[in-house]
């Protein structure tokens, strides 16, 4: 079973991600402070961590910051209430992977550990065509291919696209799309997401694909694959 570790000082948020996490099959340790959770994630035990900022005695810079540092890879999505980009930048400057703002949506951040479990396999890597239902994407050629149908789609469709199928009958937010297809970790409160998706949308009816793009208000978006 997959294994993370929780270093979280706040039993309640501790409780929330090790019950989503565990309801979608992964095994979680927890420890409440930032001590024993750099001495637990040098141990190298983990595929993945969830580490909170503000910390008592060692906070979540300094954890962070120590595991680099010892060369431990292990990737780190960083939880805090300090929402501003500056923490944020700091955050990631330090060596963590994603950055996630208290309050959040409990099955986002298990979506991100997700996530950086795919980017950070030798098998993604040397992974070169995507499939999902009848819709296939090539990563060496950049074309999608649908009933006998090809075209290719411009880098950024391509990037959104494969995203959206490497999360395929996922929600995904809006934030995360930033994150994974534009590299902005802010939302930079413009429609660019919804002018892409309109673009992709009508390229991929084009050729008939039974796979969907939804757009569920409030939530995110999904590739839906299981139409009825």
């Amino acid at each position: 079973m997959r294994s993370v570790l929780c270093i979280e000082d706040d039993p309640d948020t501790a409780q929330e991600i090790m019950a989503e996490l565990s309801r979608v099959g992964f095994q979680v340790e927890w420890v409440n402070d930032g001590a024993r959770g750099l001495a637990r994630g040098l141990s190298g035990e983990f595929e993945a961590i969830t580490l909170d900022r503000m910390l008592p005695g060692l906070d979540g810079l300094a954890v962070v910051t120590a595991l680099r540092a010892a060369g431990v890879r292990t990737p780190v999505l960083m939880i805090s209430a300090m929402s501003d980009v500056d923490e944020r930048i700091r955050g990631l400057r330090a060596g963590g992977d994603d950055y996630l703002v208290k309050p959040f949506a409990c099955e986002e951040m298990a979506t991100r550990i997700e996530v950086l479990l795919r980017r950070n396999t030798d098998s993604l890597e040397r992974e070169t065509l995507l499939q999902v239902a009848d819709l296939s994407l090539d990563l060496l050629s950049r074309e999608v291919c649908c009933a006998d149908q090809r075209i290719a789609l411009p880098a950024t469709e391509f990037r959104l696209l494969e995203f959206l199928m490497r999360n395929a009958n996922a929600v995904v937010t809006r934030a995360l799309i930033f994150e994974s297809v534009w590299g902005y970790h802010f939302d930079p409160g413009t429609k660019l997401i919804d002018v892409h998706l309109t673009r992709l949308r009508r390229r991929l009816e084009s050729l008939g694909c039974r796979p969907v793009i939804t757009n569920l208000r409030g939530s995110g978006f999904k590739l839906v694959t299981d139409i009825a």
